[in-house]
């Protein structure tokens, strides 16, 4: 039996239970009114980890339709002279925050691990973010920490100067079919604010092998070029420079080629906004010593001929998509009807809610092919695309359309059976 004391004890704990309980399914209630009044947010980036970013930013809410975001989110990147990249962080607000926008920049090197770049970015998101967070009653429930001064970076005894050396293979093969493919390169770069130095190395072996009844074929490309890079800026519009190439190509009937080519730049917008908007004009005077392996139609074994290029690039990124459009032509001085005109456009735009459009397309009117080996060319050269062939043109094309409906919330990560949905491993080696 229990005396009366514990009966009192045990009324007033279990009264104290009750009591809480209204409290605690309150608290949580509280929660989840802040969840769904956090910041709506549409990221815009395709080389990022999303799941990872989810996963470790928890504090706002993830939109998969950029008009119905708070905040877009636009990431764009390009490469440092050290061989990382530049990320510039772009916040944009919408809606109710609209009008405050940001820009955060991060910075990866060119030996940081994929989990290391993807954990500088997560920084430098959490600290943009903030701006629209503190407009959110989620807002109240933000700490922010001080992580302490930095040590001064050392001197750099390379002086902006980063190389590296490469070299690979690939073989792959069946009972009446293999293949080799072999590579080397090197490279030197220096950039600064001021100048631009690139130098390359590079050289390539393929071959192939058919057994076809009872008959074995062999079909071998090779080649090596070395290419340079120097620019000097001007000022926030303008660029000088030259470009330095040499090559030899079995493909090309090319033995040997040197090719320096002088240069003029300028952009009509600022250097500084290159990773959201570019309209570039680059006009090129351009001098070739050739010697090739085969007599060409035009009966020469070697000839040292001067021309001239002028090109046109335009690269907008924008919350609306991406356009990225080059227009080039050139010619020789000995003969103007020794010319090419080229096209290449990359289109990716969101027309409506749900909908976007993608267009890859680019062609060529080639009239300026001086290394054609003279004599015609074998069904095996043909088939197995041995020798450049004559031609007038070239084209490619790709497009299409995408459609989503459907919750336009993404916050849950849930990695269970990979991506694919079976957790199997796929290679593609056609």
């Amino acid at each position: 039996m229990l005396s009366g004391k514990t009966y009192f004890l045990l009324y007033f704990l279990f009264a104290g239970v009750l009591a809480a309980l209204p409290a605690a399914a309150q608290q949580e209630v509280d929660v989840d009114a802040l969840k769904k009044a956090a910041a709506r947010v549409f990221i815009d980036c395709s080389s990022c980890d999303l799941d990872y970013i989810r996963t470790e930013i928890a504090f706002v809410n993830y939109v998969r339709e950029r008009k119905e975001a708070q905040v877009h989110i636009l990431v764009t990147t390009m490469r440092t002279g050290s061989g990382g990249r530049e990320y510039t962080i772009s916040f944009i607000g919408q809606r109710e925050f609209q009008g405050v926008n940001d820009t955060q920049k991060y910075f990866s090197n060119q030996t940081d691990t994929e989990d290391e770049i993807r954990r500088g970015l997560v920084e430098a998101l959490k600290i943009g973010l903030m701006s629209y967070v503190a407009r959110t009653p989620i807002g109240l429930r933000m700490a922010i920490s001080y992580a302490g001064e930095e040590k001064p970076e050392a001197a750099d005894k390379w002086n902006y100067w980063v190389f590296s050396l490469s070299t690979g293979g690939f073989f792959r093969g069946e009972e009446s079919y293999e293949s080799r493919s072999l590579r080397a390169s090197f490279s030197a770069n220096r950039v600064t604010p001021d100048l631009k130095i690139r130098m390359s190395v590079a050289a390539r072996h393929s071959s192939s092998t058919y057994e076809y009844d009872s008959q074995t074929i062999t079909s071998t490309t090779e080649g090596y070029e070395v290419n340079g890079l120097f620019v000097k800026s001007l000022n926030d519009h303008w660029s000088i420079g030259a470009c330095l190439r040499a090559a030899s190509s079995t493909y090309e009937n090319i033995l040997f080629s040197f090719s320096p080519s002088p240069a003029v730049e300028v952009n009509f917008f600022p250097y500084a906004q290159s990773t959201r908007r570019q309209l570039r004009c680059l006009y090129s005077l351009k001098f070739a010593s050739l010697k090739y392996r085969e007599e060409t139609i035009y009966d020469k074994k070697s000839e040292n001929v001067w021309g001239q290029s002028l090109s046109v690039t335009l690269d907008l990124k924008e919350k609306w998509g991406t356009i990225s459009t080059t227009l080039a032509a050139s010619h020789y001085f000995h003969d103007f009807s020794k010319n090419q005109q080229t096209l290449f456009t990359v289109f990716n735009l969101h027309l409506i809610k749900g909908l976007s459009v993608f267009v890859l397309a680019g062609g060529a009117r080639i009239h300026d092919q001086l290394y054609l080996a003279k004599g015609e060319a074998s069904l095996e050269e043909v088939l197995l695309r041995r020798k450049q062939l004559a031609t007038s043109y070239n084209y490619y094309l790709s497009m299409g359309l995408s459609y989503t409906f459907g919750s336009v919330f993404t916050n849950v990560v849930n990695p269970r059976f990979g991506d694919s949905g079976m957790g199997g491993v796929s290679i593609n080696i056609d």
